[in-house]
């Protein structure tokens, strides 16, 4: 039987983490308890929207409100790993959009506090729960793509405009939704591909007044890391300024039996290559066809399934440049409450959230350096 337990949860930054309020309304394991936003004209014209009663403009009150069970936080990057850290030690359950932390010594106190609190900790990467690497991981796990060869990610966004944090931001800084399907995909429950070590180039350069903020020069960023106890390796590719090219979250499998590649262009399909073999002929026209993906709305609740479709306003840039994010929010939601409930490990938990992220800091480590092989951490 379905629990019928709810988690009492809290959303923090209300730019992108509106999307998720109804979201957890609809849900029939959340109650959405409370908002938080430091502009608090902006907080309560959304919690107005969606009927909220509690507010906070302070971060600290939130942590301190015994009504709630998990924040899931939507702040700026500089403060995940500070609001992570903090939540954890207030002993709330926490999801945290990406990436986990830009520092590895946040990285290791989150993991390490989990760990001792024993609270769910999940980094909500969206791309491990969109419908195409949905697809991608369903072929691979019936055998329909054969040994893996290669894999291959890539996240080309135009972040001119966006908060005053974002410019000039080391391009593997923000490399999750590239490197975390390459992983994913080779993953098993209760054994987590795990990133082993990176090398990484920087190529081109961003505008001058761009480079100081972090003092990375990098236009694009490109890294190879070996996965640990297999014979793969993944290619990633991570744009953020001064490069002409539409938003695209992208996973490409190379497969011995078939491969799956990702659409070049919003509303075209995938495609998948098949093999030619004597047993199978084909010209070379007949080797690649698009393909239709299906939705896997059918994997949630049913008061949640329309959400993998978007029908709510969905406003924010980055959802409406990634195409609605694969229509991964819902299943996110989803996985995190039953994470908290006991029903299912957190995926990504806190040590694979921390090797996801981990790829991207030490590959820009690596591009500082001239390439220099750098390795992961492993927690």
């Amino acid at each position: 039987m379905p629990s019928t337990q709810k988690v009492r949860v809290a959303i923090v930054g209300l730019g992108f983490g509106s999307e998720f309020i109804p979201i957890y309304q609809n849900h029939p394991n959340a109650e959405m308890v409370a908002v938080c936003r430091r502009n608090s004209t902006e907080l309560n014209a959304c919690a107005d929207k969606f009927g909220i009663a509690k507010r906070y403009t302070n971060f600290e009150d939130v942590l301190a409100d015994p009504d709630i069970d998990a924040v899931h936080i939507n702040s700026p990057i500089p403060d995940h790993g500070p609001q992570t850290i903090a939540a954890l030690k207030a002993g709330k359950h926490v999801a945290c959009t990406v990436p986990m932390a830009t520092s590895q010594i946040d990285i290791a106190e989150i993991v390490a506090l989990q760990r001792k609190v024993n609270k769910t900790y999940m980094m909500m990467e969206t791309v491990v729960y969109a419908r195409e690497y949905l697809f991608a991981k369903e072929l691979y796990d019936r055998g329909a793509l054969g040994r893996i060869q290669f894999l291959r990610g890539s996240h080309q966004q135009d972040m001119d405009g966006w908060p005053n944090y974002w410019p000039g931001l080391p391009p593997m800084w923000y490399a999750t939704h590239c490197v975390s399907p390459c992983l994913a995909i080779l993953s098993t429950p209760g054994r987590p591909a795990l990133a082993e070590s990176v090398v990484c180039h920087g190529s081109g350069r961003i505008r001058e007044d761009l480079v100081g903020n972090y003092g990375s020069p990098f236009a694009l960023e490109t890294a190879t890391f070996k996965i640990k106890d297999s014979d793969v390796c993944a290619e990633v590719t991570r744009t953020l300024f001064d490069v002409a090219r539409q938003y695209r979250e992208s996973f490409d499998v190379t497969g011995a039996k078939a491969s799956f590649e990702w659409q070049q262009v919003e509303g075209e399909d995938p495609v998948i290559h098949t093999k030619n073999s004597p047993e199978t002929p084909r010209t070379e026209g007949e080797i690649p066809s698009r393909v239709k993906v299906p939705d896997y709305a059918e994997r949630l609740p049913e008061p949640i399934r329309k959400f993998t479709g978007a029908i709510h306003d969905t406003t924010h840039l980055s959802f409406v440049q990634g195409g609605g994010h694969g229509g991964s929010h819902p299943h996110l939601a989803h996985n995190f409450l039953m994470a908290v409930l006991g029903e299912r490990p957190a995926f990504p938990d806190a040590a694979t959230s921390a090797n996801w992220t981990l790829v991207g800091i030490c590959a820009h480590e690596s591009a500082m350096a001239g390439g220099t092989r750098v390795a992961i951490p492993q927690y």
